[in-house]
């Protein structure tokens, strides 16, 4: 198989191997915390910081780390970041971090970041591990920007909290309760897949 350029081990997670739209994987926090535009950025840019650091790690250390143990060492080298990311929101963005509650500590147990540990970091140098990384933190990130933006506008009329709808507009309060984000991820992905068809035709 041919190996990939720099730039498409960037795009393919932005689109053709999006991690949410396409692998459908990290629902739980793409379900749970995009009730509004500014948390599924930081939520976003949570993951992306612990992708990149932690598939520079694992990359550089493929080949000390013994086979026997790595799932257990990836999950230290996650853990790490995690916590990094979870006290720098604690510390600098109080209202984000009691926002997103508990899924930043869960952000160690993600399918997304643990599958790139596996799948690609643990076999590819530094600089290809980082593009990897970085499309598909880009990919999960635009994802939950888009899906909160939808859900905040429709269900809040506003947008990281500025007011874009008419004061007499009605929200839709079920975008803002887990039927909307189950509702406006299935129309993306149907969209998502929608768009593939009509491109592999």
């Amino acid at each position: 198989m041919k190996q990939k350029t720099a730039i498409q081990e960037f795009l393919k997670g932005l689109w053709d191997e999006n991690p949410v739209l396409v692998s459908l994987l990290g629902l739980c926090p793409t379900l749970a915390v995009t009730v509004s535009a500014i948390n599924g950025l930081a939520m976003g840019l949570a993951a992306t910081f612990v992708l990149l650091c932690s598939a520079f790690l694992v990359s550089l250390l493929r080949k000390v780390i013994p086979n026997q143990v790595r799932i257990a060492a990836y999950i230290v080298i996650i853990a790490t970041f995690v916590t990094i990311a979870d006290r720098f929101l604690a510390a600098f963005t109080p209202d984000i971090s009691k926002a997103l509650g508990p899924f930043i500590p869960l952000i160690i147990v993600n399918c997304i970041i643990l599958g790139r540990m596996e799948a690609f970091a643990s076999k590819n140098g530094i600089g290809r591990s980082l593009l990897d990384a970085l499309g598909m933190g880009a990919g999960f990130t635009l994802t939950l920007l888009v899906l909160s933006s939808i859900r905040e506008i429709l269900g809040s009329g506003t947008w990281f909290g500025l007011q874009l709808m008419w004061p007499f507009y009605a929200a839709w309060k079920v975008m803002v309760l887990p039927p909307g984000a189950f509702l406006t991820l299935g129309c993306m992905i149907a969209a998502a897949n929608w768009i593939n068809t009509r491109r592999r035709s």
